[in-house]
Protein backbone atom coordinates (compact mmCIF):
# COMPACT_ATOMS: atom_id res chain seq x y z
CA UNK A 1 0.00 0.00 0.00
CA UNK A 2 2.84 2.38 0.81
CA UNK A 3 4.54 1.56 -2.47
CA UNK A 4 1.37 2.12 -4.49
CA UNK A 5 0.48 5.35 -2.66
CA UNK A 6 3.85 7.07 -2.29
CA UNK A 7 6.07 5.18 -4.70
CA UNK A 8 8.37 3.95 -1.93
CA UNK A 9 8.52 1.22 0.67
CA UNK A 10 7.51 2.61 4.11
CA UNK A 11 9.29 1.73 7.32
CA UNK A 12 7.54 -1.35 8.79
CA UNK A 13 7.49 -0.04 12.39
CA UNK A 14 4.00 1.48 12.12
CA UNK A 15 2.49 -1.69 10.65
CA UNK A 16 4.34 -3.76 13.26
CA UNK A 17 2.84 -1.70 16.11
CA UNK A 18 -0.61 -2.01 14.56
CA UNK A 19 -0.17 -5.78 14.30
CA UNK A 20 0.84 -5.99 17.96
CA UNK A 21 -2.20 -3.93 18.99
CA UNK A 22 -4.50 -6.20 17.00
CA UNK A 23 -2.87 -9.30 18.46
CA UNK A 24 -3.38 -8.00 22.01
CA UNK A 25 -6.92 -6.67 21.65
CA UNK A 26 -8.57 -9.30 19.45
CA UNK A 27 -9.71 -12.68 20.72
CA UNK A 28 -10.79 -15.27 18.16
CA UNK A 29 -10.33 -18.99 17.48
CA UNK A 30 -9.84 -18.13 13.79
CA UNK A 31 -6.53 -16.90 12.37
CA UNK A 32 -8.29 -15.06 9.54
CA UNK A 33 -9.85 -12.68 12.08
CA UNK A 34 -6.42 -11.40 13.10
CA UNK A 35 -5.25 -11.11 9.50
CA UNK A 36 -8.43 -9.32 8.41
CA UNK A 37 -8.31 -6.92 11.36
CA UNK A 38 -4.64 -6.07 10.72
CA UNK A 39 -5.29 -5.58 7.00
CA UNK A 40 -8.28 -3.30 7.57
CA UNK A 41 -6.39 -1.37 10.25
CA UNK A 42 -3.41 -0.63 8.02
CA UNK A 43 -5.58 0.04 4.96
CA UNK A 44 -7.35 2.92 6.76
CA UNK A 45 -4.07 4.85 6.76
CA UNK A 46 -4.17 4.92 2.96
CA UNK A 47 -7.90 4.94 2.23
CA UNK A 48 -9.59 7.21 4.78
CA UNK A 49 -7.47 10.33 4.46
CA UNK A 50 -7.93 14.09 4.38
CA UNK A 51 -5.15 16.40 3.26
CA UNK A 52 -2.66 13.54 3.39
CA UNK A 53 -3.52 12.71 7.02
CA UNK A 54 -5.36 9.61 8.18
CA UNK A 55 -8.36 10.26 10.41
CA UNK A 56 -8.73 7.04 12.40
CA UNK A 57 -6.34 5.41 14.79
CA UNK A 58 -5.62 2.30 12.67
CA UNK A 59 -6.14 -0.41 15.29
CA UNK A 60 -9.15 1.43 16.71
CA UNK A 61 -10.89 1.34 13.34
CA UNK A 62 -9.77 -2.21 12.56
CA UNK A 63 -10.97 -3.75 15.82
CA UNK A 64 -14.25 -1.81 15.71
CA UNK A 65 -14.84 -2.86 12.11
CA UNK A 66 -14.09 -6.50 12.94
CA UNK A 67 -16.64 -6.46 15.76
CA UNK A 68 -19.24 -5.05 13.37
CA UNK A 69 -18.42 -7.40 10.49
CA UNK A 70 -17.83 -10.65 12.38
CA UNK A 71 -19.30 -10.40 15.89
CA UNK A 72 -19.84 -14.16 16.09
CA UNK A 73 -16.21 -14.92 15.25
CA UNK A 74 -14.25 -12.39 17.29
CA UNK A 75 -14.31 -10.50 20.56
CA UNK A 76 -11.94 -8.20 22.45
CA UNK A 77 -9.62 -8.59 25.39
CA UNK A 78 -11.61 -8.53 28.62
CA UNK A 79 -10.62 -10.58 31.66
CA UNK A 80 -7.84 -12.74 30.21
CA UNK A 81 -5.28 -11.09 32.49
CA UNK A 82 -7.20 -12.13 35.60
CA UNK A 83 -8.10 -9.91 38.55
CA UNK A 84 -4.68 -9.72 40.21
CA UNK A 85 -3.97 -6.11 41.12
CA UNK A 86 -0.21 -5.99 40.52
CA UNK A 87 -0.24 -6.37 36.72
CA UNK A 88 -2.80 -3.58 36.61
CA UNK A 89 -0.63 -1.33 38.81
CA UNK A 90 2.41 -1.96 36.62
CA UNK A 91 0.46 -1.18 33.42
CA UNK A 92 -0.97 2.02 34.87
CA UNK A 93 2.43 3.18 36.10
CA UNK A 94 4.22 2.42 32.84
CA UNK A 95 1.38 3.85 30.79
CA UNK A 96 1.35 7.06 32.84
CA UNK A 97 5.11 7.50 32.41
CA UNK A 98 4.92 6.90 28.66
CA UNK A 99 2.09 9.36 27.98
CA UNK A 100 3.66 11.90 30.37
CA UNK A 101 6.92 11.84 28.43
CA UNK A 102 4.97 12.07 25.19
CA UNK A 103 3.08 15.14 26.43
CA UNK A 104 -0.28 13.36 26.29
CA UNK A 105 -0.94 12.70 29.98
CA UNK A 106 -3.69 15.35 30.10
CA UNK A 107 -5.67 13.36 27.52
CA UNK A 108 -5.59 10.14 29.55
CA UNK A 109 -6.28 11.99 32.81
CA UNK A 110 -9.23 13.87 31.30
CA UNK A 111 -10.79 10.69 29.95
CA UNK A 112 -10.38 8.82 33.26
CA UNK A 113 -11.82 11.73 35.28
CA UNK A 114 -14.75 12.05 32.86
CA UNK A 115 -15.32 8.30 32.96
CA UNK A 116 -15.51 8.32 36.77
CA UNK A 117 -17.83 11.34 36.94
CA UNK A 118 -20.14 9.93 34.28
CA UNK A 119 -20.14 6.57 36.05
CA UNK A 120 -21.44 8.28 39.20
CA UNK A 121 -24.18 9.95 37.16
CA UNK A 122 -25.07 6.72 35.40
CA UNK A 123 -25.23 4.68 38.61
CA UNK A 124 -27.53 7.27 40.20
CA UNK A 125 -29.88 7.06 37.19
CA UNK A 126 -29.86 3.31 36.63
CA UNK A 127 -29.56 2.29 40.27
CA UNK A 128 -26.56 0.08 39.54
CA UNK A 129 -23.68 -0.14 41.99
CA UNK A 130 -21.09 2.60 41.43
CA UNK A 131 -18.29 0.09 41.88
CA UNK A 132 -19.80 -2.14 39.20
CA UNK A 133 -20.12 0.86 36.90
CA UNK A 134 -16.48 1.89 37.20
CA UNK A 135 -15.14 -1.69 37.17
CA UNK A 136 -14.55 -1.85 33.37
CA UNK A 137 -11.81 0.80 33.52
CA UNK A 138 -9.66 -1.60 35.53
CA UNK A 139 -9.78 -4.13 32.68
CA UNK A 140 -6.96 -4.56 30.13
CA UNK A 141 -8.94 -3.24 27.16
CA UNK A 142 -9.60 0.07 28.90
CA UNK A 143 -6.01 0.31 30.09
CA UNK A 144 -4.67 -0.07 26.57
CA UNK A 145 -7.31 2.34 25.31
CA UNK A 146 -6.54 5.04 27.90
CA UNK A 147 -2.78 5.06 27.38
CA UNK A 148 -2.09 3.93 23.83
CA UNK A 149 -5.17 4.50 21.66
CA UNK A 150 -6.90 7.73 22.64
CA UNK A 151 -3.47 9.40 22.84
CA UNK A 152 -2.31 8.35 19.35
CA UNK A 153 -0.15 11.33 18.25
CA UNK A 154 -1.08 10.92 14.58
CA UNK A 155 -4.83 11.25 15.10
CA UNK A 156 -5.27 13.57 18.10
CA UNK A 157 -6.32 17.15 17.41
CA UNK A 158 -3.89 20.03 17.82
CA UNK A 159 -3.94 22.11 20.99
CA UNK A 160 -4.17 21.07 24.62
CA UNK A 161 -7.65 22.51 25.19
CA UNK A 162 -9.09 20.86 22.11
CA UNK A 163 -7.53 17.54 23.09
CA UNK A 164 -9.20 17.81 26.51
CA UNK A 165 -12.56 18.61 24.89
CA UNK A 166 -12.28 15.61 22.55
CA UNK A 167 -11.36 13.30 25.46
CA UNK A 168 -14.49 14.47 27.27
CA UNK A 169 -16.63 13.91 24.18
CA UNK A 170 -15.27 10.38 23.79
CA UNK A 171 -16.07 9.66 27.45
CA UNK A 172 -19.60 11.05 26.99
CA UNK A 173 -20.19 8.93 23.88
CA UNK A 174 -18.87 5.85 25.68
CA UNK A 175 -21.12 6.57 28.69
CA UNK A 176 -24.15 6.89 26.43
CA UNK A 177 -23.36 3.54 24.81
CA UNK A 178 -23.02 1.83 28.18
CA UNK A 179 -26.20 3.52 29.46
CA UNK A 180 -28.16 2.31 26.42
CA UNK A 181 -26.76 -1.18 26.97
CA UNK A 182 -27.79 -1.13 30.65
CA UNK A 183 -31.28 -0.09 29.61
CA UNK A 184 -31.49 -3.02 27.25
CA UNK A 185 -31.84 -0.90 24.13
CA UNK A 186 -31.06 -2.82 20.92
CA UNK A 187 -27.50 -2.08 19.90
CA UNK A 188 -25.05 -3.77 17.54
CA UNK A 189 -22.84 -6.30 19.32
CA UNK A 190 -19.79 -4.10 18.73
CA UNK A 191 -21.27 -1.37 20.93
CA UNK A 192 -21.73 -3.75 23.83
CA UNK A 193 -18.41 -5.53 23.32
CA UNK A 194 -16.16 -2.47 23.17
CA UNK A 195 -17.90 0.81 24.12
CA UNK A 196 -14.72 2.96 24.34
CA UNK A 197 -13.36 1.72 21.01
CA UNK A 198 -16.64 2.43 19.22
CA UNK A 199 -16.93 5.83 20.92
CA UNK A 200 -13.45 6.82 19.74
CA UNK A 201 -14.14 5.45 16.25
CA UNK A 202 -17.12 7.84 16.05
CA UNK A 203 -15.83 10.95 17.82
CA UNK A 204 -12.13 10.76 16.89
CA UNK A 205 -12.27 11.10 13.10
CA UNK A 206 -15.00 13.74 13.23
CA UNK A 207 -12.87 15.82 15.61
CA UNK A 208 -9.75 15.30 13.50
CA UNK A 209 -11.58 16.31 10.33
CA UNK A 210 -12.83 19.53 11.96
CA UNK A 211 -9.33 20.23 13.25
CA UNK A 212 -7.72 19.75 9.84
CA UNK A 213 -10.31 21.97 8.20
CA UNK A 214 -9.66 24.67 10.79
CA UNK A 215 -5.95 24.44 10.08
CA UNK A 216 -6.62 24.75 6.37
CA UNK A 217 -8.84 27.80 6.90
CA UNK A 218 -6.23 29.41 9.13
CA UNK A 219 -3.52 28.79 6.54
CA UNK A 220 -5.69 30.25 3.77
CA UNK A 221 -6.39 33.37 5.85
CA UNK A 222 -2.71 33.83 6.60
CA UNK A 223 -1.80 33.74 2.91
Amino acid sequence: MGRLTYGRWPHPASAYITGISVGILVRSPFLWAYALCALVSIATKYVFRYKDRHLWNPSNFGVSALLFLAPASASVLSIQWGNVIWPMVVIWMLGAVIVWRAGRFHISATYVASFLLLSVLSSSITGNSWLATIAPITGPMYQLFVFFMITDPRTVVRGRRRQIVVAILVAVAEALIRFASDKGWPLPIAFNAAPPLVALAIVGPMSKLVDLRRQRSASSSAT
